[in-house]
C-alpha cells in the first residue's frame, strides 16, 4: 500500500511544469488586463473578484461610521464619540490621548482619548466586537479643510442583523444618558481658519442664585426655560421646531453675558459662540449650524455690529446694483446676507438641531431690522437696563455680605438721578472688604456721575 500511495505522488517535474503554466497564465492575464482593456472595467472586474474571494473566504463584516452624514454630523459617530471613551481599559494598542482644557486648575485630572488607529473591543450580549478610529483626507466637501475621521466595527458576519437591530440603540441610549449627567460644560468657538468648532472647559460661576437681576424678570425668565426644557412633546404637536430665541438688549456692562451664563447653567447647556463676521456666506452658516449638538446654546453677541441692522436691508439693494455695473470688472466677495441669516434662525434649516436656545445680545435693539425681532426668533426680548436699588442690595450682599448699612437709602436715591451699570457698581464694591469704605467710594462716584450729568444738561 506504501508504494502505491508514493505511486500518486506527482512527481517534481510534473509540479514545476504545472507551477510554470500557471505563471505563464498569470503574467498574460495581467498583460491583457492593463494593457487591452479599459481602466473603468478593469476596476470592475477586480472589485468583483475581490468581492466574490471575501465574502467567501472572510469570515468577518465591517460597519463603516463616518463623521459626516450629507451635511450633518453623524449622529451615530458622536454616540461611539461619547460611548467608546468608558471602554479605555479594552484598548488593544499601546498609545492613549492625553488632554487637560482647564485653564483655572491646571492640576486637574486630564481627560483621556482615542488616537487614530487605535482598537477598543467591546462586548455585547456575548458578541466580541472591535472598535478601529480611522483618519483621511475629505477631497469631497469644500467647507472641511481638516481630516474625515471615521469608525470602523468589525463583527462576525453571523451576528450583523443583531447588531444593527439593536447594538446601534444601545449606544445611542448610553451616550444620552453618558451627556445627560456629565459634568462640565464646553463653551465653542468656531475656527474660520479650519472650519471647525474648537472647545474648552466653561467654568463661569454665575447662577440665577448668584445674578443680580430683578426678582420678578428672573421668576419670568426660569419659568419659560422650565417649560421650554419639558416641552418636547408641545412643540412636536403644534409641528415646531423645539427651539427658544431671547434677545438680551442694553448698556453694555449691564450684565448680558452673565445671563448667558446663568442661562448654560441652569439648563446645563454647553454654549456656541459664533461671530457672525467671521462666516464667509450663508452656505457656510448652514455648516455651522449643522454641526452644533441638541442641547446646546447657540450665542450670537453684538447683533447690531453683524450687518443685521435696519440699514441693512438698503445696504444690500445697493450693493446689489452696484455689483451689476461692476460685475465685469471685480467680482464681489459673497458674505452673509440677512435673508441667510433669518434662514438659519427660523428657516427650514433651523429645525436640524432639538432642544435648541439662540440668544443675541445687541446695546442697540432699535438698530436691529424689524424681520429678525418677530416672535418665532426672538421669542423673549429681555432688557438689561441699568442698576436698581433691588439689584444694587443684591450686588452688596454678594461682595460685601451686608443686607442693611445707613449710606443704603442715598445710594439708592441717588439711583433715580443718575444711570449706573450694575459693572461699575460692582467695580466699585470690590474696591474694599471694609462695607463703610466700600459705600463712601461709591457714594462719592455716584455724585461724581450726578455732577457731570447735571453739567452736560447745563450746556445744552
Amino acid at each position: 500500500m506504501a508504494s502505491n500511495l508514493f505511486t500518486k505522488i506527482p512527481s517534481l517535474s510534473a509540479i514545476f511544469s504545472v507551477y510554470t503554466s500557471l505563471s505563464a497564465f498569470t503574467i498574460l492575464f495581467k498583460t491583457i488586463l492593463y494593457e487591452f482593456i479599459p481602466v473603468n472595467i478593469r476596476d470592475f472586474i477586480i472589485s468583483k473578484f475581490t468581492d466574490y474571494f471575501s465574502f467567501y473566504l472572510n469570515s468577518n463584516f465591517t460597519f463603516i461610521i463616518e463623521e459626516q452624514s450629507d451635511y450633518v454630523m453623524n449622529q451615530t459617530f458622536r454616540a461611539a464619540q461619547v460611548y467608546l471613551p468608558t471602554l479605555l481599559s479594552r484598548i488593544t494598542t499601546r498609545s492613549l490621548l492625553v488632554s487637560s482644557s482647564d485653564l483655572k486648575n491646571p492640576m486637574a485630572k486630564p481627560k483621556f482619548g482615542i488616537p487614530v488607529k487605535a482598537k477598543i473591543i467591546d462586548e455585547f450580549e456575548g458578541i466580541r466586537l472591535e472598535w478601529t478610529l480611522l483618519s483621511a483626507k475629505d477631497n469631497d466637501n469644500p467647507y472641511q479643510s481638516k481630516q474625515k475621521r471615521y469608525f470602523h466595527l468589525t463583527c462576525k458576519k453571523e451576528f450583523r442583523d443583531k447588531i444593527m437591530s439593536d447594538y446601534f440603540t444601545y449606544i445611542a441610549k448610553s451616550s444620552v444618558k453618558i451627556l445627560t449627567h456629565k459634568e462640565n460644560l464646553n463653551i465653542y468657538n468656531y475656527n474660520p481658519d479650519c472650519l471647525r468648532w474648537e472647545s474648552a472647559i466653561f467654568q463661569h460661576h454665575t447662577t440665577f442664585e448668584t445674578l443680580a437681576m430683578e426678582p420678578e424678570l428672573k421668576n419670568t425668565l426660569i419659568r419659560d426655560l422650565d417649560a421650554f426644557s419639558n416641552g418636547k412633546d408641545f412643540f412636536k404637536t403644534v409641528g415646531r421646531a423645539w427651539k427658544r430665541g431671547y434677545l438680551l438688549y442694553g448698556p453694555p456692562g449691564t450684565g448680558k453675558s452673565s445671563l448667558v451664563a446663568a442661562i448654560a447653567n441652569f439648563m446645563n447647556y454647553s454654549i456656541y459662540d459664533l461671530q457672525i463676521q467671521s462666516v464667509k456666506d450663508d452656505a457656510m452658516l448652514r455648516q455651522i449650524l449643522t454641526s452644533t449638538e441638541n442641547r446646546s446654546i447657540l450665542l450670537i453677541e453684538d447683533l447690531d455690529c453683524s450687518g443685521a441692522d435696519t440699514t441693512c436691508r438698503k445696504e444690500n439693494k445697493d450693493e446689489t446694483e452696484y455689483g451689476e455695473n461692476q460685475n465685469k470688472k471685480k467680482k464681489k466677495d459673497p458674505k452673509v446676507t440677512l435673508s441667510g441669516l433669518l434662514n438659519f434662525v427660523d428657516g427650514l434649516w433651523s429645525s436640524c438641531v432639538e432642544e435648541r436656545i439662540i440668544i443675541f445680545t445687541t446695546n442697540h435693539k432699535e438698530k436691529l431690522d424689524p424681520a429678525l425681532l418677530r416672535p418665532g426668533r426672538m421669542d423673549v426680548h429681555i432688557l438689561m437696563d441699568y442698576c436698581t436699588p433691588i439689584v444694587f442690595k443684591k450686588l452688596a450682599a454678594l461682595y460685601l455680605e451686608i443686607e442693611e448699612h445707613e449710606l443704603f437709602d442715598p445710594i439708592e436715591k441717588m439711583f433715580l438721578e443718575v444711570k449706573a451699570t450694575p459693572a461699575e457698581i460692582t467695580e466699585k464694591l470690590m474696591v474694599s472688604k471694609d462695607p463703610d469704605v466700600t459705600l463712601k467710594g461709591l457714594v462719592e462716584f455716584l455724585e461724581s456721575k450726578k455732577m457731570t450729568k447735571e453739567s452736560v444738561d447745563s450746556e445744552i
